[in-house]
């Protein structure tokens, strides 16, 4: 079953002002908690829903079912989606699902043995285990520095190519660990965190798919229509905020992110890193 625990629900509904009859686009529907969250939230709401992972799209079909054809559905990259229509408000929550993370077999997590996979849509052909086993060296530290921000990148990537081939996801955690030196691998996460997290980004392109989003979305919105983004790291957001600044026919309405309060992160603790910022289109 695809069970994904929406972050900052309470402020996504809020902060989208969903009204009667209003149209709303999901793009990335994850379990679809957001969602439903917005179909019921007014009378008479339709949602199109978005996400490039097969599992997400059939688990979530079955959830909102009961809502019929005020829900239509559309799988692949949110930054390649044509829309036919424009939207009150969209949402976009970047962050990895939780069966992404807690499902051994997709490989995104080190906590379980697995193949190096990390794609979130199954059917590309890019995966982590090609990245470490056969790029260069120089090109593995450059995506383990530039989208892991890790400081150690080029000790890592190193330690990687000598221990070449690497085919499970607790085999190249064991190897970074061995990378690093003894005090930053009793740090306060794990030494492998920010590799695994760089492998990710560049197996999904998630942050080239980022930018084109940003770029075309706001031609999407009615007027007055609002969009609101979850980002999880500070790559995202940087680029969420700097380009919702300098995009012309958008009111920023968030000057800081919000974040989830106390008892969201005691109930998930995964909403700790989660910041939400907010646009809406200039009534012209």
């Amino acid at each position: 079953m695809f069970h994904h625990i929406s972050v900052l629900a309470t402020e996504i509904i809020e902060g989208l002002q969903v009204h009667p009859n209003g149209c709303y686009l999901d793009a990335t529907w994850g379990g679809g908690g957001h969602s439903e969250l917005i179909l019921q939230a007014a009378p008479d709401v339709k949602l199109v829903g978005i996400d490039r992972d097969q599992q997400a799209i059939d688990a979530a079909r079955e959830r909102l079912a009961a809502y019929g054809d005020r829900v239509s559905f559309w799988q692949g990259n949110y930054a390649d989606y044509q829309p036919t229509q424009k939207f009150d408000g969209i949402i976009a929550d970047l962050g990895v699902s939780s069966v992404h993370l807690d499902v051994a077999d997709r490989g995104f997590s080190f906590r379980s043995e697995a193949p190096l996979d990390m794609r979130m849509d199954t059917s590309q052909e890019l995966t982590a285990a090609e990245i470490v086993n056969y790029w260069k060296e120089k090109d593995i530290a450059d995506v383990i520095f530039r989208y892991g921000e890790e400081r150690l990148s080029r000790q890592i990537a190193k330690r990687i190519v000598e221990n070449r081939p690497i085919n499970t996801t607790t085999a190249l955690a064991e190897i970074i660990s061995g990378a690093v030196p003894k005090a930053y691998r009793y740090g306060r996460i794990h030494p492998a965190t920010r590799t695994f997290q760089g492998l990710r980004i560049a197996v999904n392109n998630e942050l080239g798919s980022l930018e084109k989003f940003l770029a075309i979305s706001p031609n999407w919105l009615a007027p007055n229509g609002r969009i609101g983004i979850i980002s999880f790291h500070s790559l995202e957001d940087r680029m969420v905020k700097h380009t919702w600044r300098e995009t012309a026919g958008l009111t920023v309405l968030t000057k800081k992110p919000i974040i989830a309060q106390e008892a969201e992160v005691k109930l998930n603790p995964r909403a700790r890193s989660a910041k939400l910022r907010w646009v809406a289109a200039k009534n012209l």
